[in-house]
């Protein structure tokens, strides 16, 4: 699929800069949050605890120091630009190897753009961090239509296909003809979809979700398959309540979240904690300014609503036709991972995994977790096909 030469091409120069006004408004509302009673269990199974969120967000209104996140969420480029319609922010980090390979990375819900900067470094700049000129890559890493700084869609229709062709004009606005592409979560179905549609822009993809792989007409289930079958059943079961309500009533999930900033943090972290290999305390591998730097891109953008519309038009989009992704693929499988991917489901559909990675450690916010680790696999991968 080509993409129509752009009408507004201009990129602009961005940088984060909240208004105190909006962070006083936060801090008096999470003084004067009106608190539920506290859960009858001892455990996460009826979703936050009181105590526990109580206590991150009197660290979010008296300690957190916006400012100086500010400061560090700043020291990587940033652009605005306006594709099909509608303004993308983006982070645009040229490696400073010029032979580097252009790669797109994405992210989901509910992450942001801040997921991919503690590996930003790792990518641009392999041989300050033991790699070389030749692993190096140039980085663009968008916010997702209605997350973050990048514009709210006043239509429907922005599908993950839709944004993986505004992926491609911007990359190609960039002057990227050709580039890499990773993605996890909702980052995986719009990966997915650019080798499906733009293939001829593709030089490979690396996934770390099968979002939308289904299990295939099963005999005798192997090992694996039979773990991914439960995992399923219990995402299903127990796990899903928040996707349900986003796939079919977004906009009345987002009145409560966009009015409150407790709710809007207990309804991101539950997931950070339930989906990162965390060993029951999620401040083991994420410490509460980086878990709260992600959960600003929501408060500060007020997109509760608007980012919860991509479950609703994912679930409204026709069917799609089987598309066999030909593009060279690679898969990095984290063990706490929602639904683990497995190979002969995912070889159904893909037709060129070239590289599967079991990892020791890490979850769904694999770049957040584990920077290292999915860099590394990224630099393998990607070296081969230059």
């Amino acid at each position: 699929m080509e993409i129509a030469a752009p009408v507004d091409s201009e990129v602009k120069p961005f940088r984060i800069n909240v208004s105190d006004d909006v962070l006083e408004d936060l801090r008096r509302r999470l003084r004067n949050t009106r608190w539920p009673d506290a859960q009858v269990v001892d455990d996460w199974s009826q979703g936050v605890p009181l105590d526990w969120i109580r206590d991150i967000c009197a660290y979010w209104a008296e300690q957190y120091d916006w400012r100086a996140r500010e400061s560090i969420l700043n020291r990587h480029d940033q652009f605005m630009t306006k594709v099909d319609g509608l303004d993308l922010h983006f982070v645009h980090v040229r490696s400073p190897h010029a032979n580097a390979m252009p790669i797109v990375l994405t992210h989901g819900w509910p992450g942001s753009v801040t997921e991919f900067f503690k590996m930003i470094d790792l990518l641009t700049n392999p041989t300050a961090h033991g790699g070389t000129a030749a692993d190096a890559f140039h980085v663009v890493c968008p916010s997702l239509p209605g997350f973050g700084f990048s514009a709210k869609p006043r239509i429907t229709g922005w599908n993950v296909d839709r944004i993986a062709t505004a992926w491609t004009a911007l990359m190609l606005r960039l002057g990227y003809r050709r580039f890499a592409a990773h993605g996890g979560d909702w980052g995986s179905a719009v990966t997915r979809s650019l080798a499906a549609h733009h293939a001829q822009h593709c030089i490979g993809i690396h996934l770390t979700l099968a979002l939308g792989t289904r299990p295939r007409a099963l005999d005798i289930p192997t090992s694996e398959e039979t773990r991914a079958l439960q995992e399923i059943k219990l995402y299903r079961e127990g796990g899903s309540g928040y996707a349900r309500l986003q796939a079919t009533r977004p906009q009345t999930v987002g009145y409560g979240l966009t009015d409150s900033p407790s709710g809007q943090a207990a309804w991101i972290l539950e997931k950070f904690y339930e989906w990162s290999d965390c060993d029951g305390c999620l401040e083991n591998y994420l410490n509460r300014d980086d878990l709260l730097d992600n959960v600003m891109m929501y408060w500060v953008s007020g997109s509760a609503a608007s980012s919860a519309r991509l479950y609703w038009e994912s679930a409204k989009s026709a069917a799609r036709a089987a598309t066999k992704i030909t593009v060279p693929t690679a898969v990095a499988v984290f063990p706490r991972e929602i639904v683990r991917p497995v190979r002969r489901w995912m070889e159904m559909e893909f037709a060129d995994i070239r590289q599967w990675t079991e990892m020791p450690r890490g979850g769904h916010f694999a770049a957040f977790e584990q920077p290292h680790l999915l860099a590394e696999d990224l630099r393998s991968f990607f070296g081969t096909l230059h």
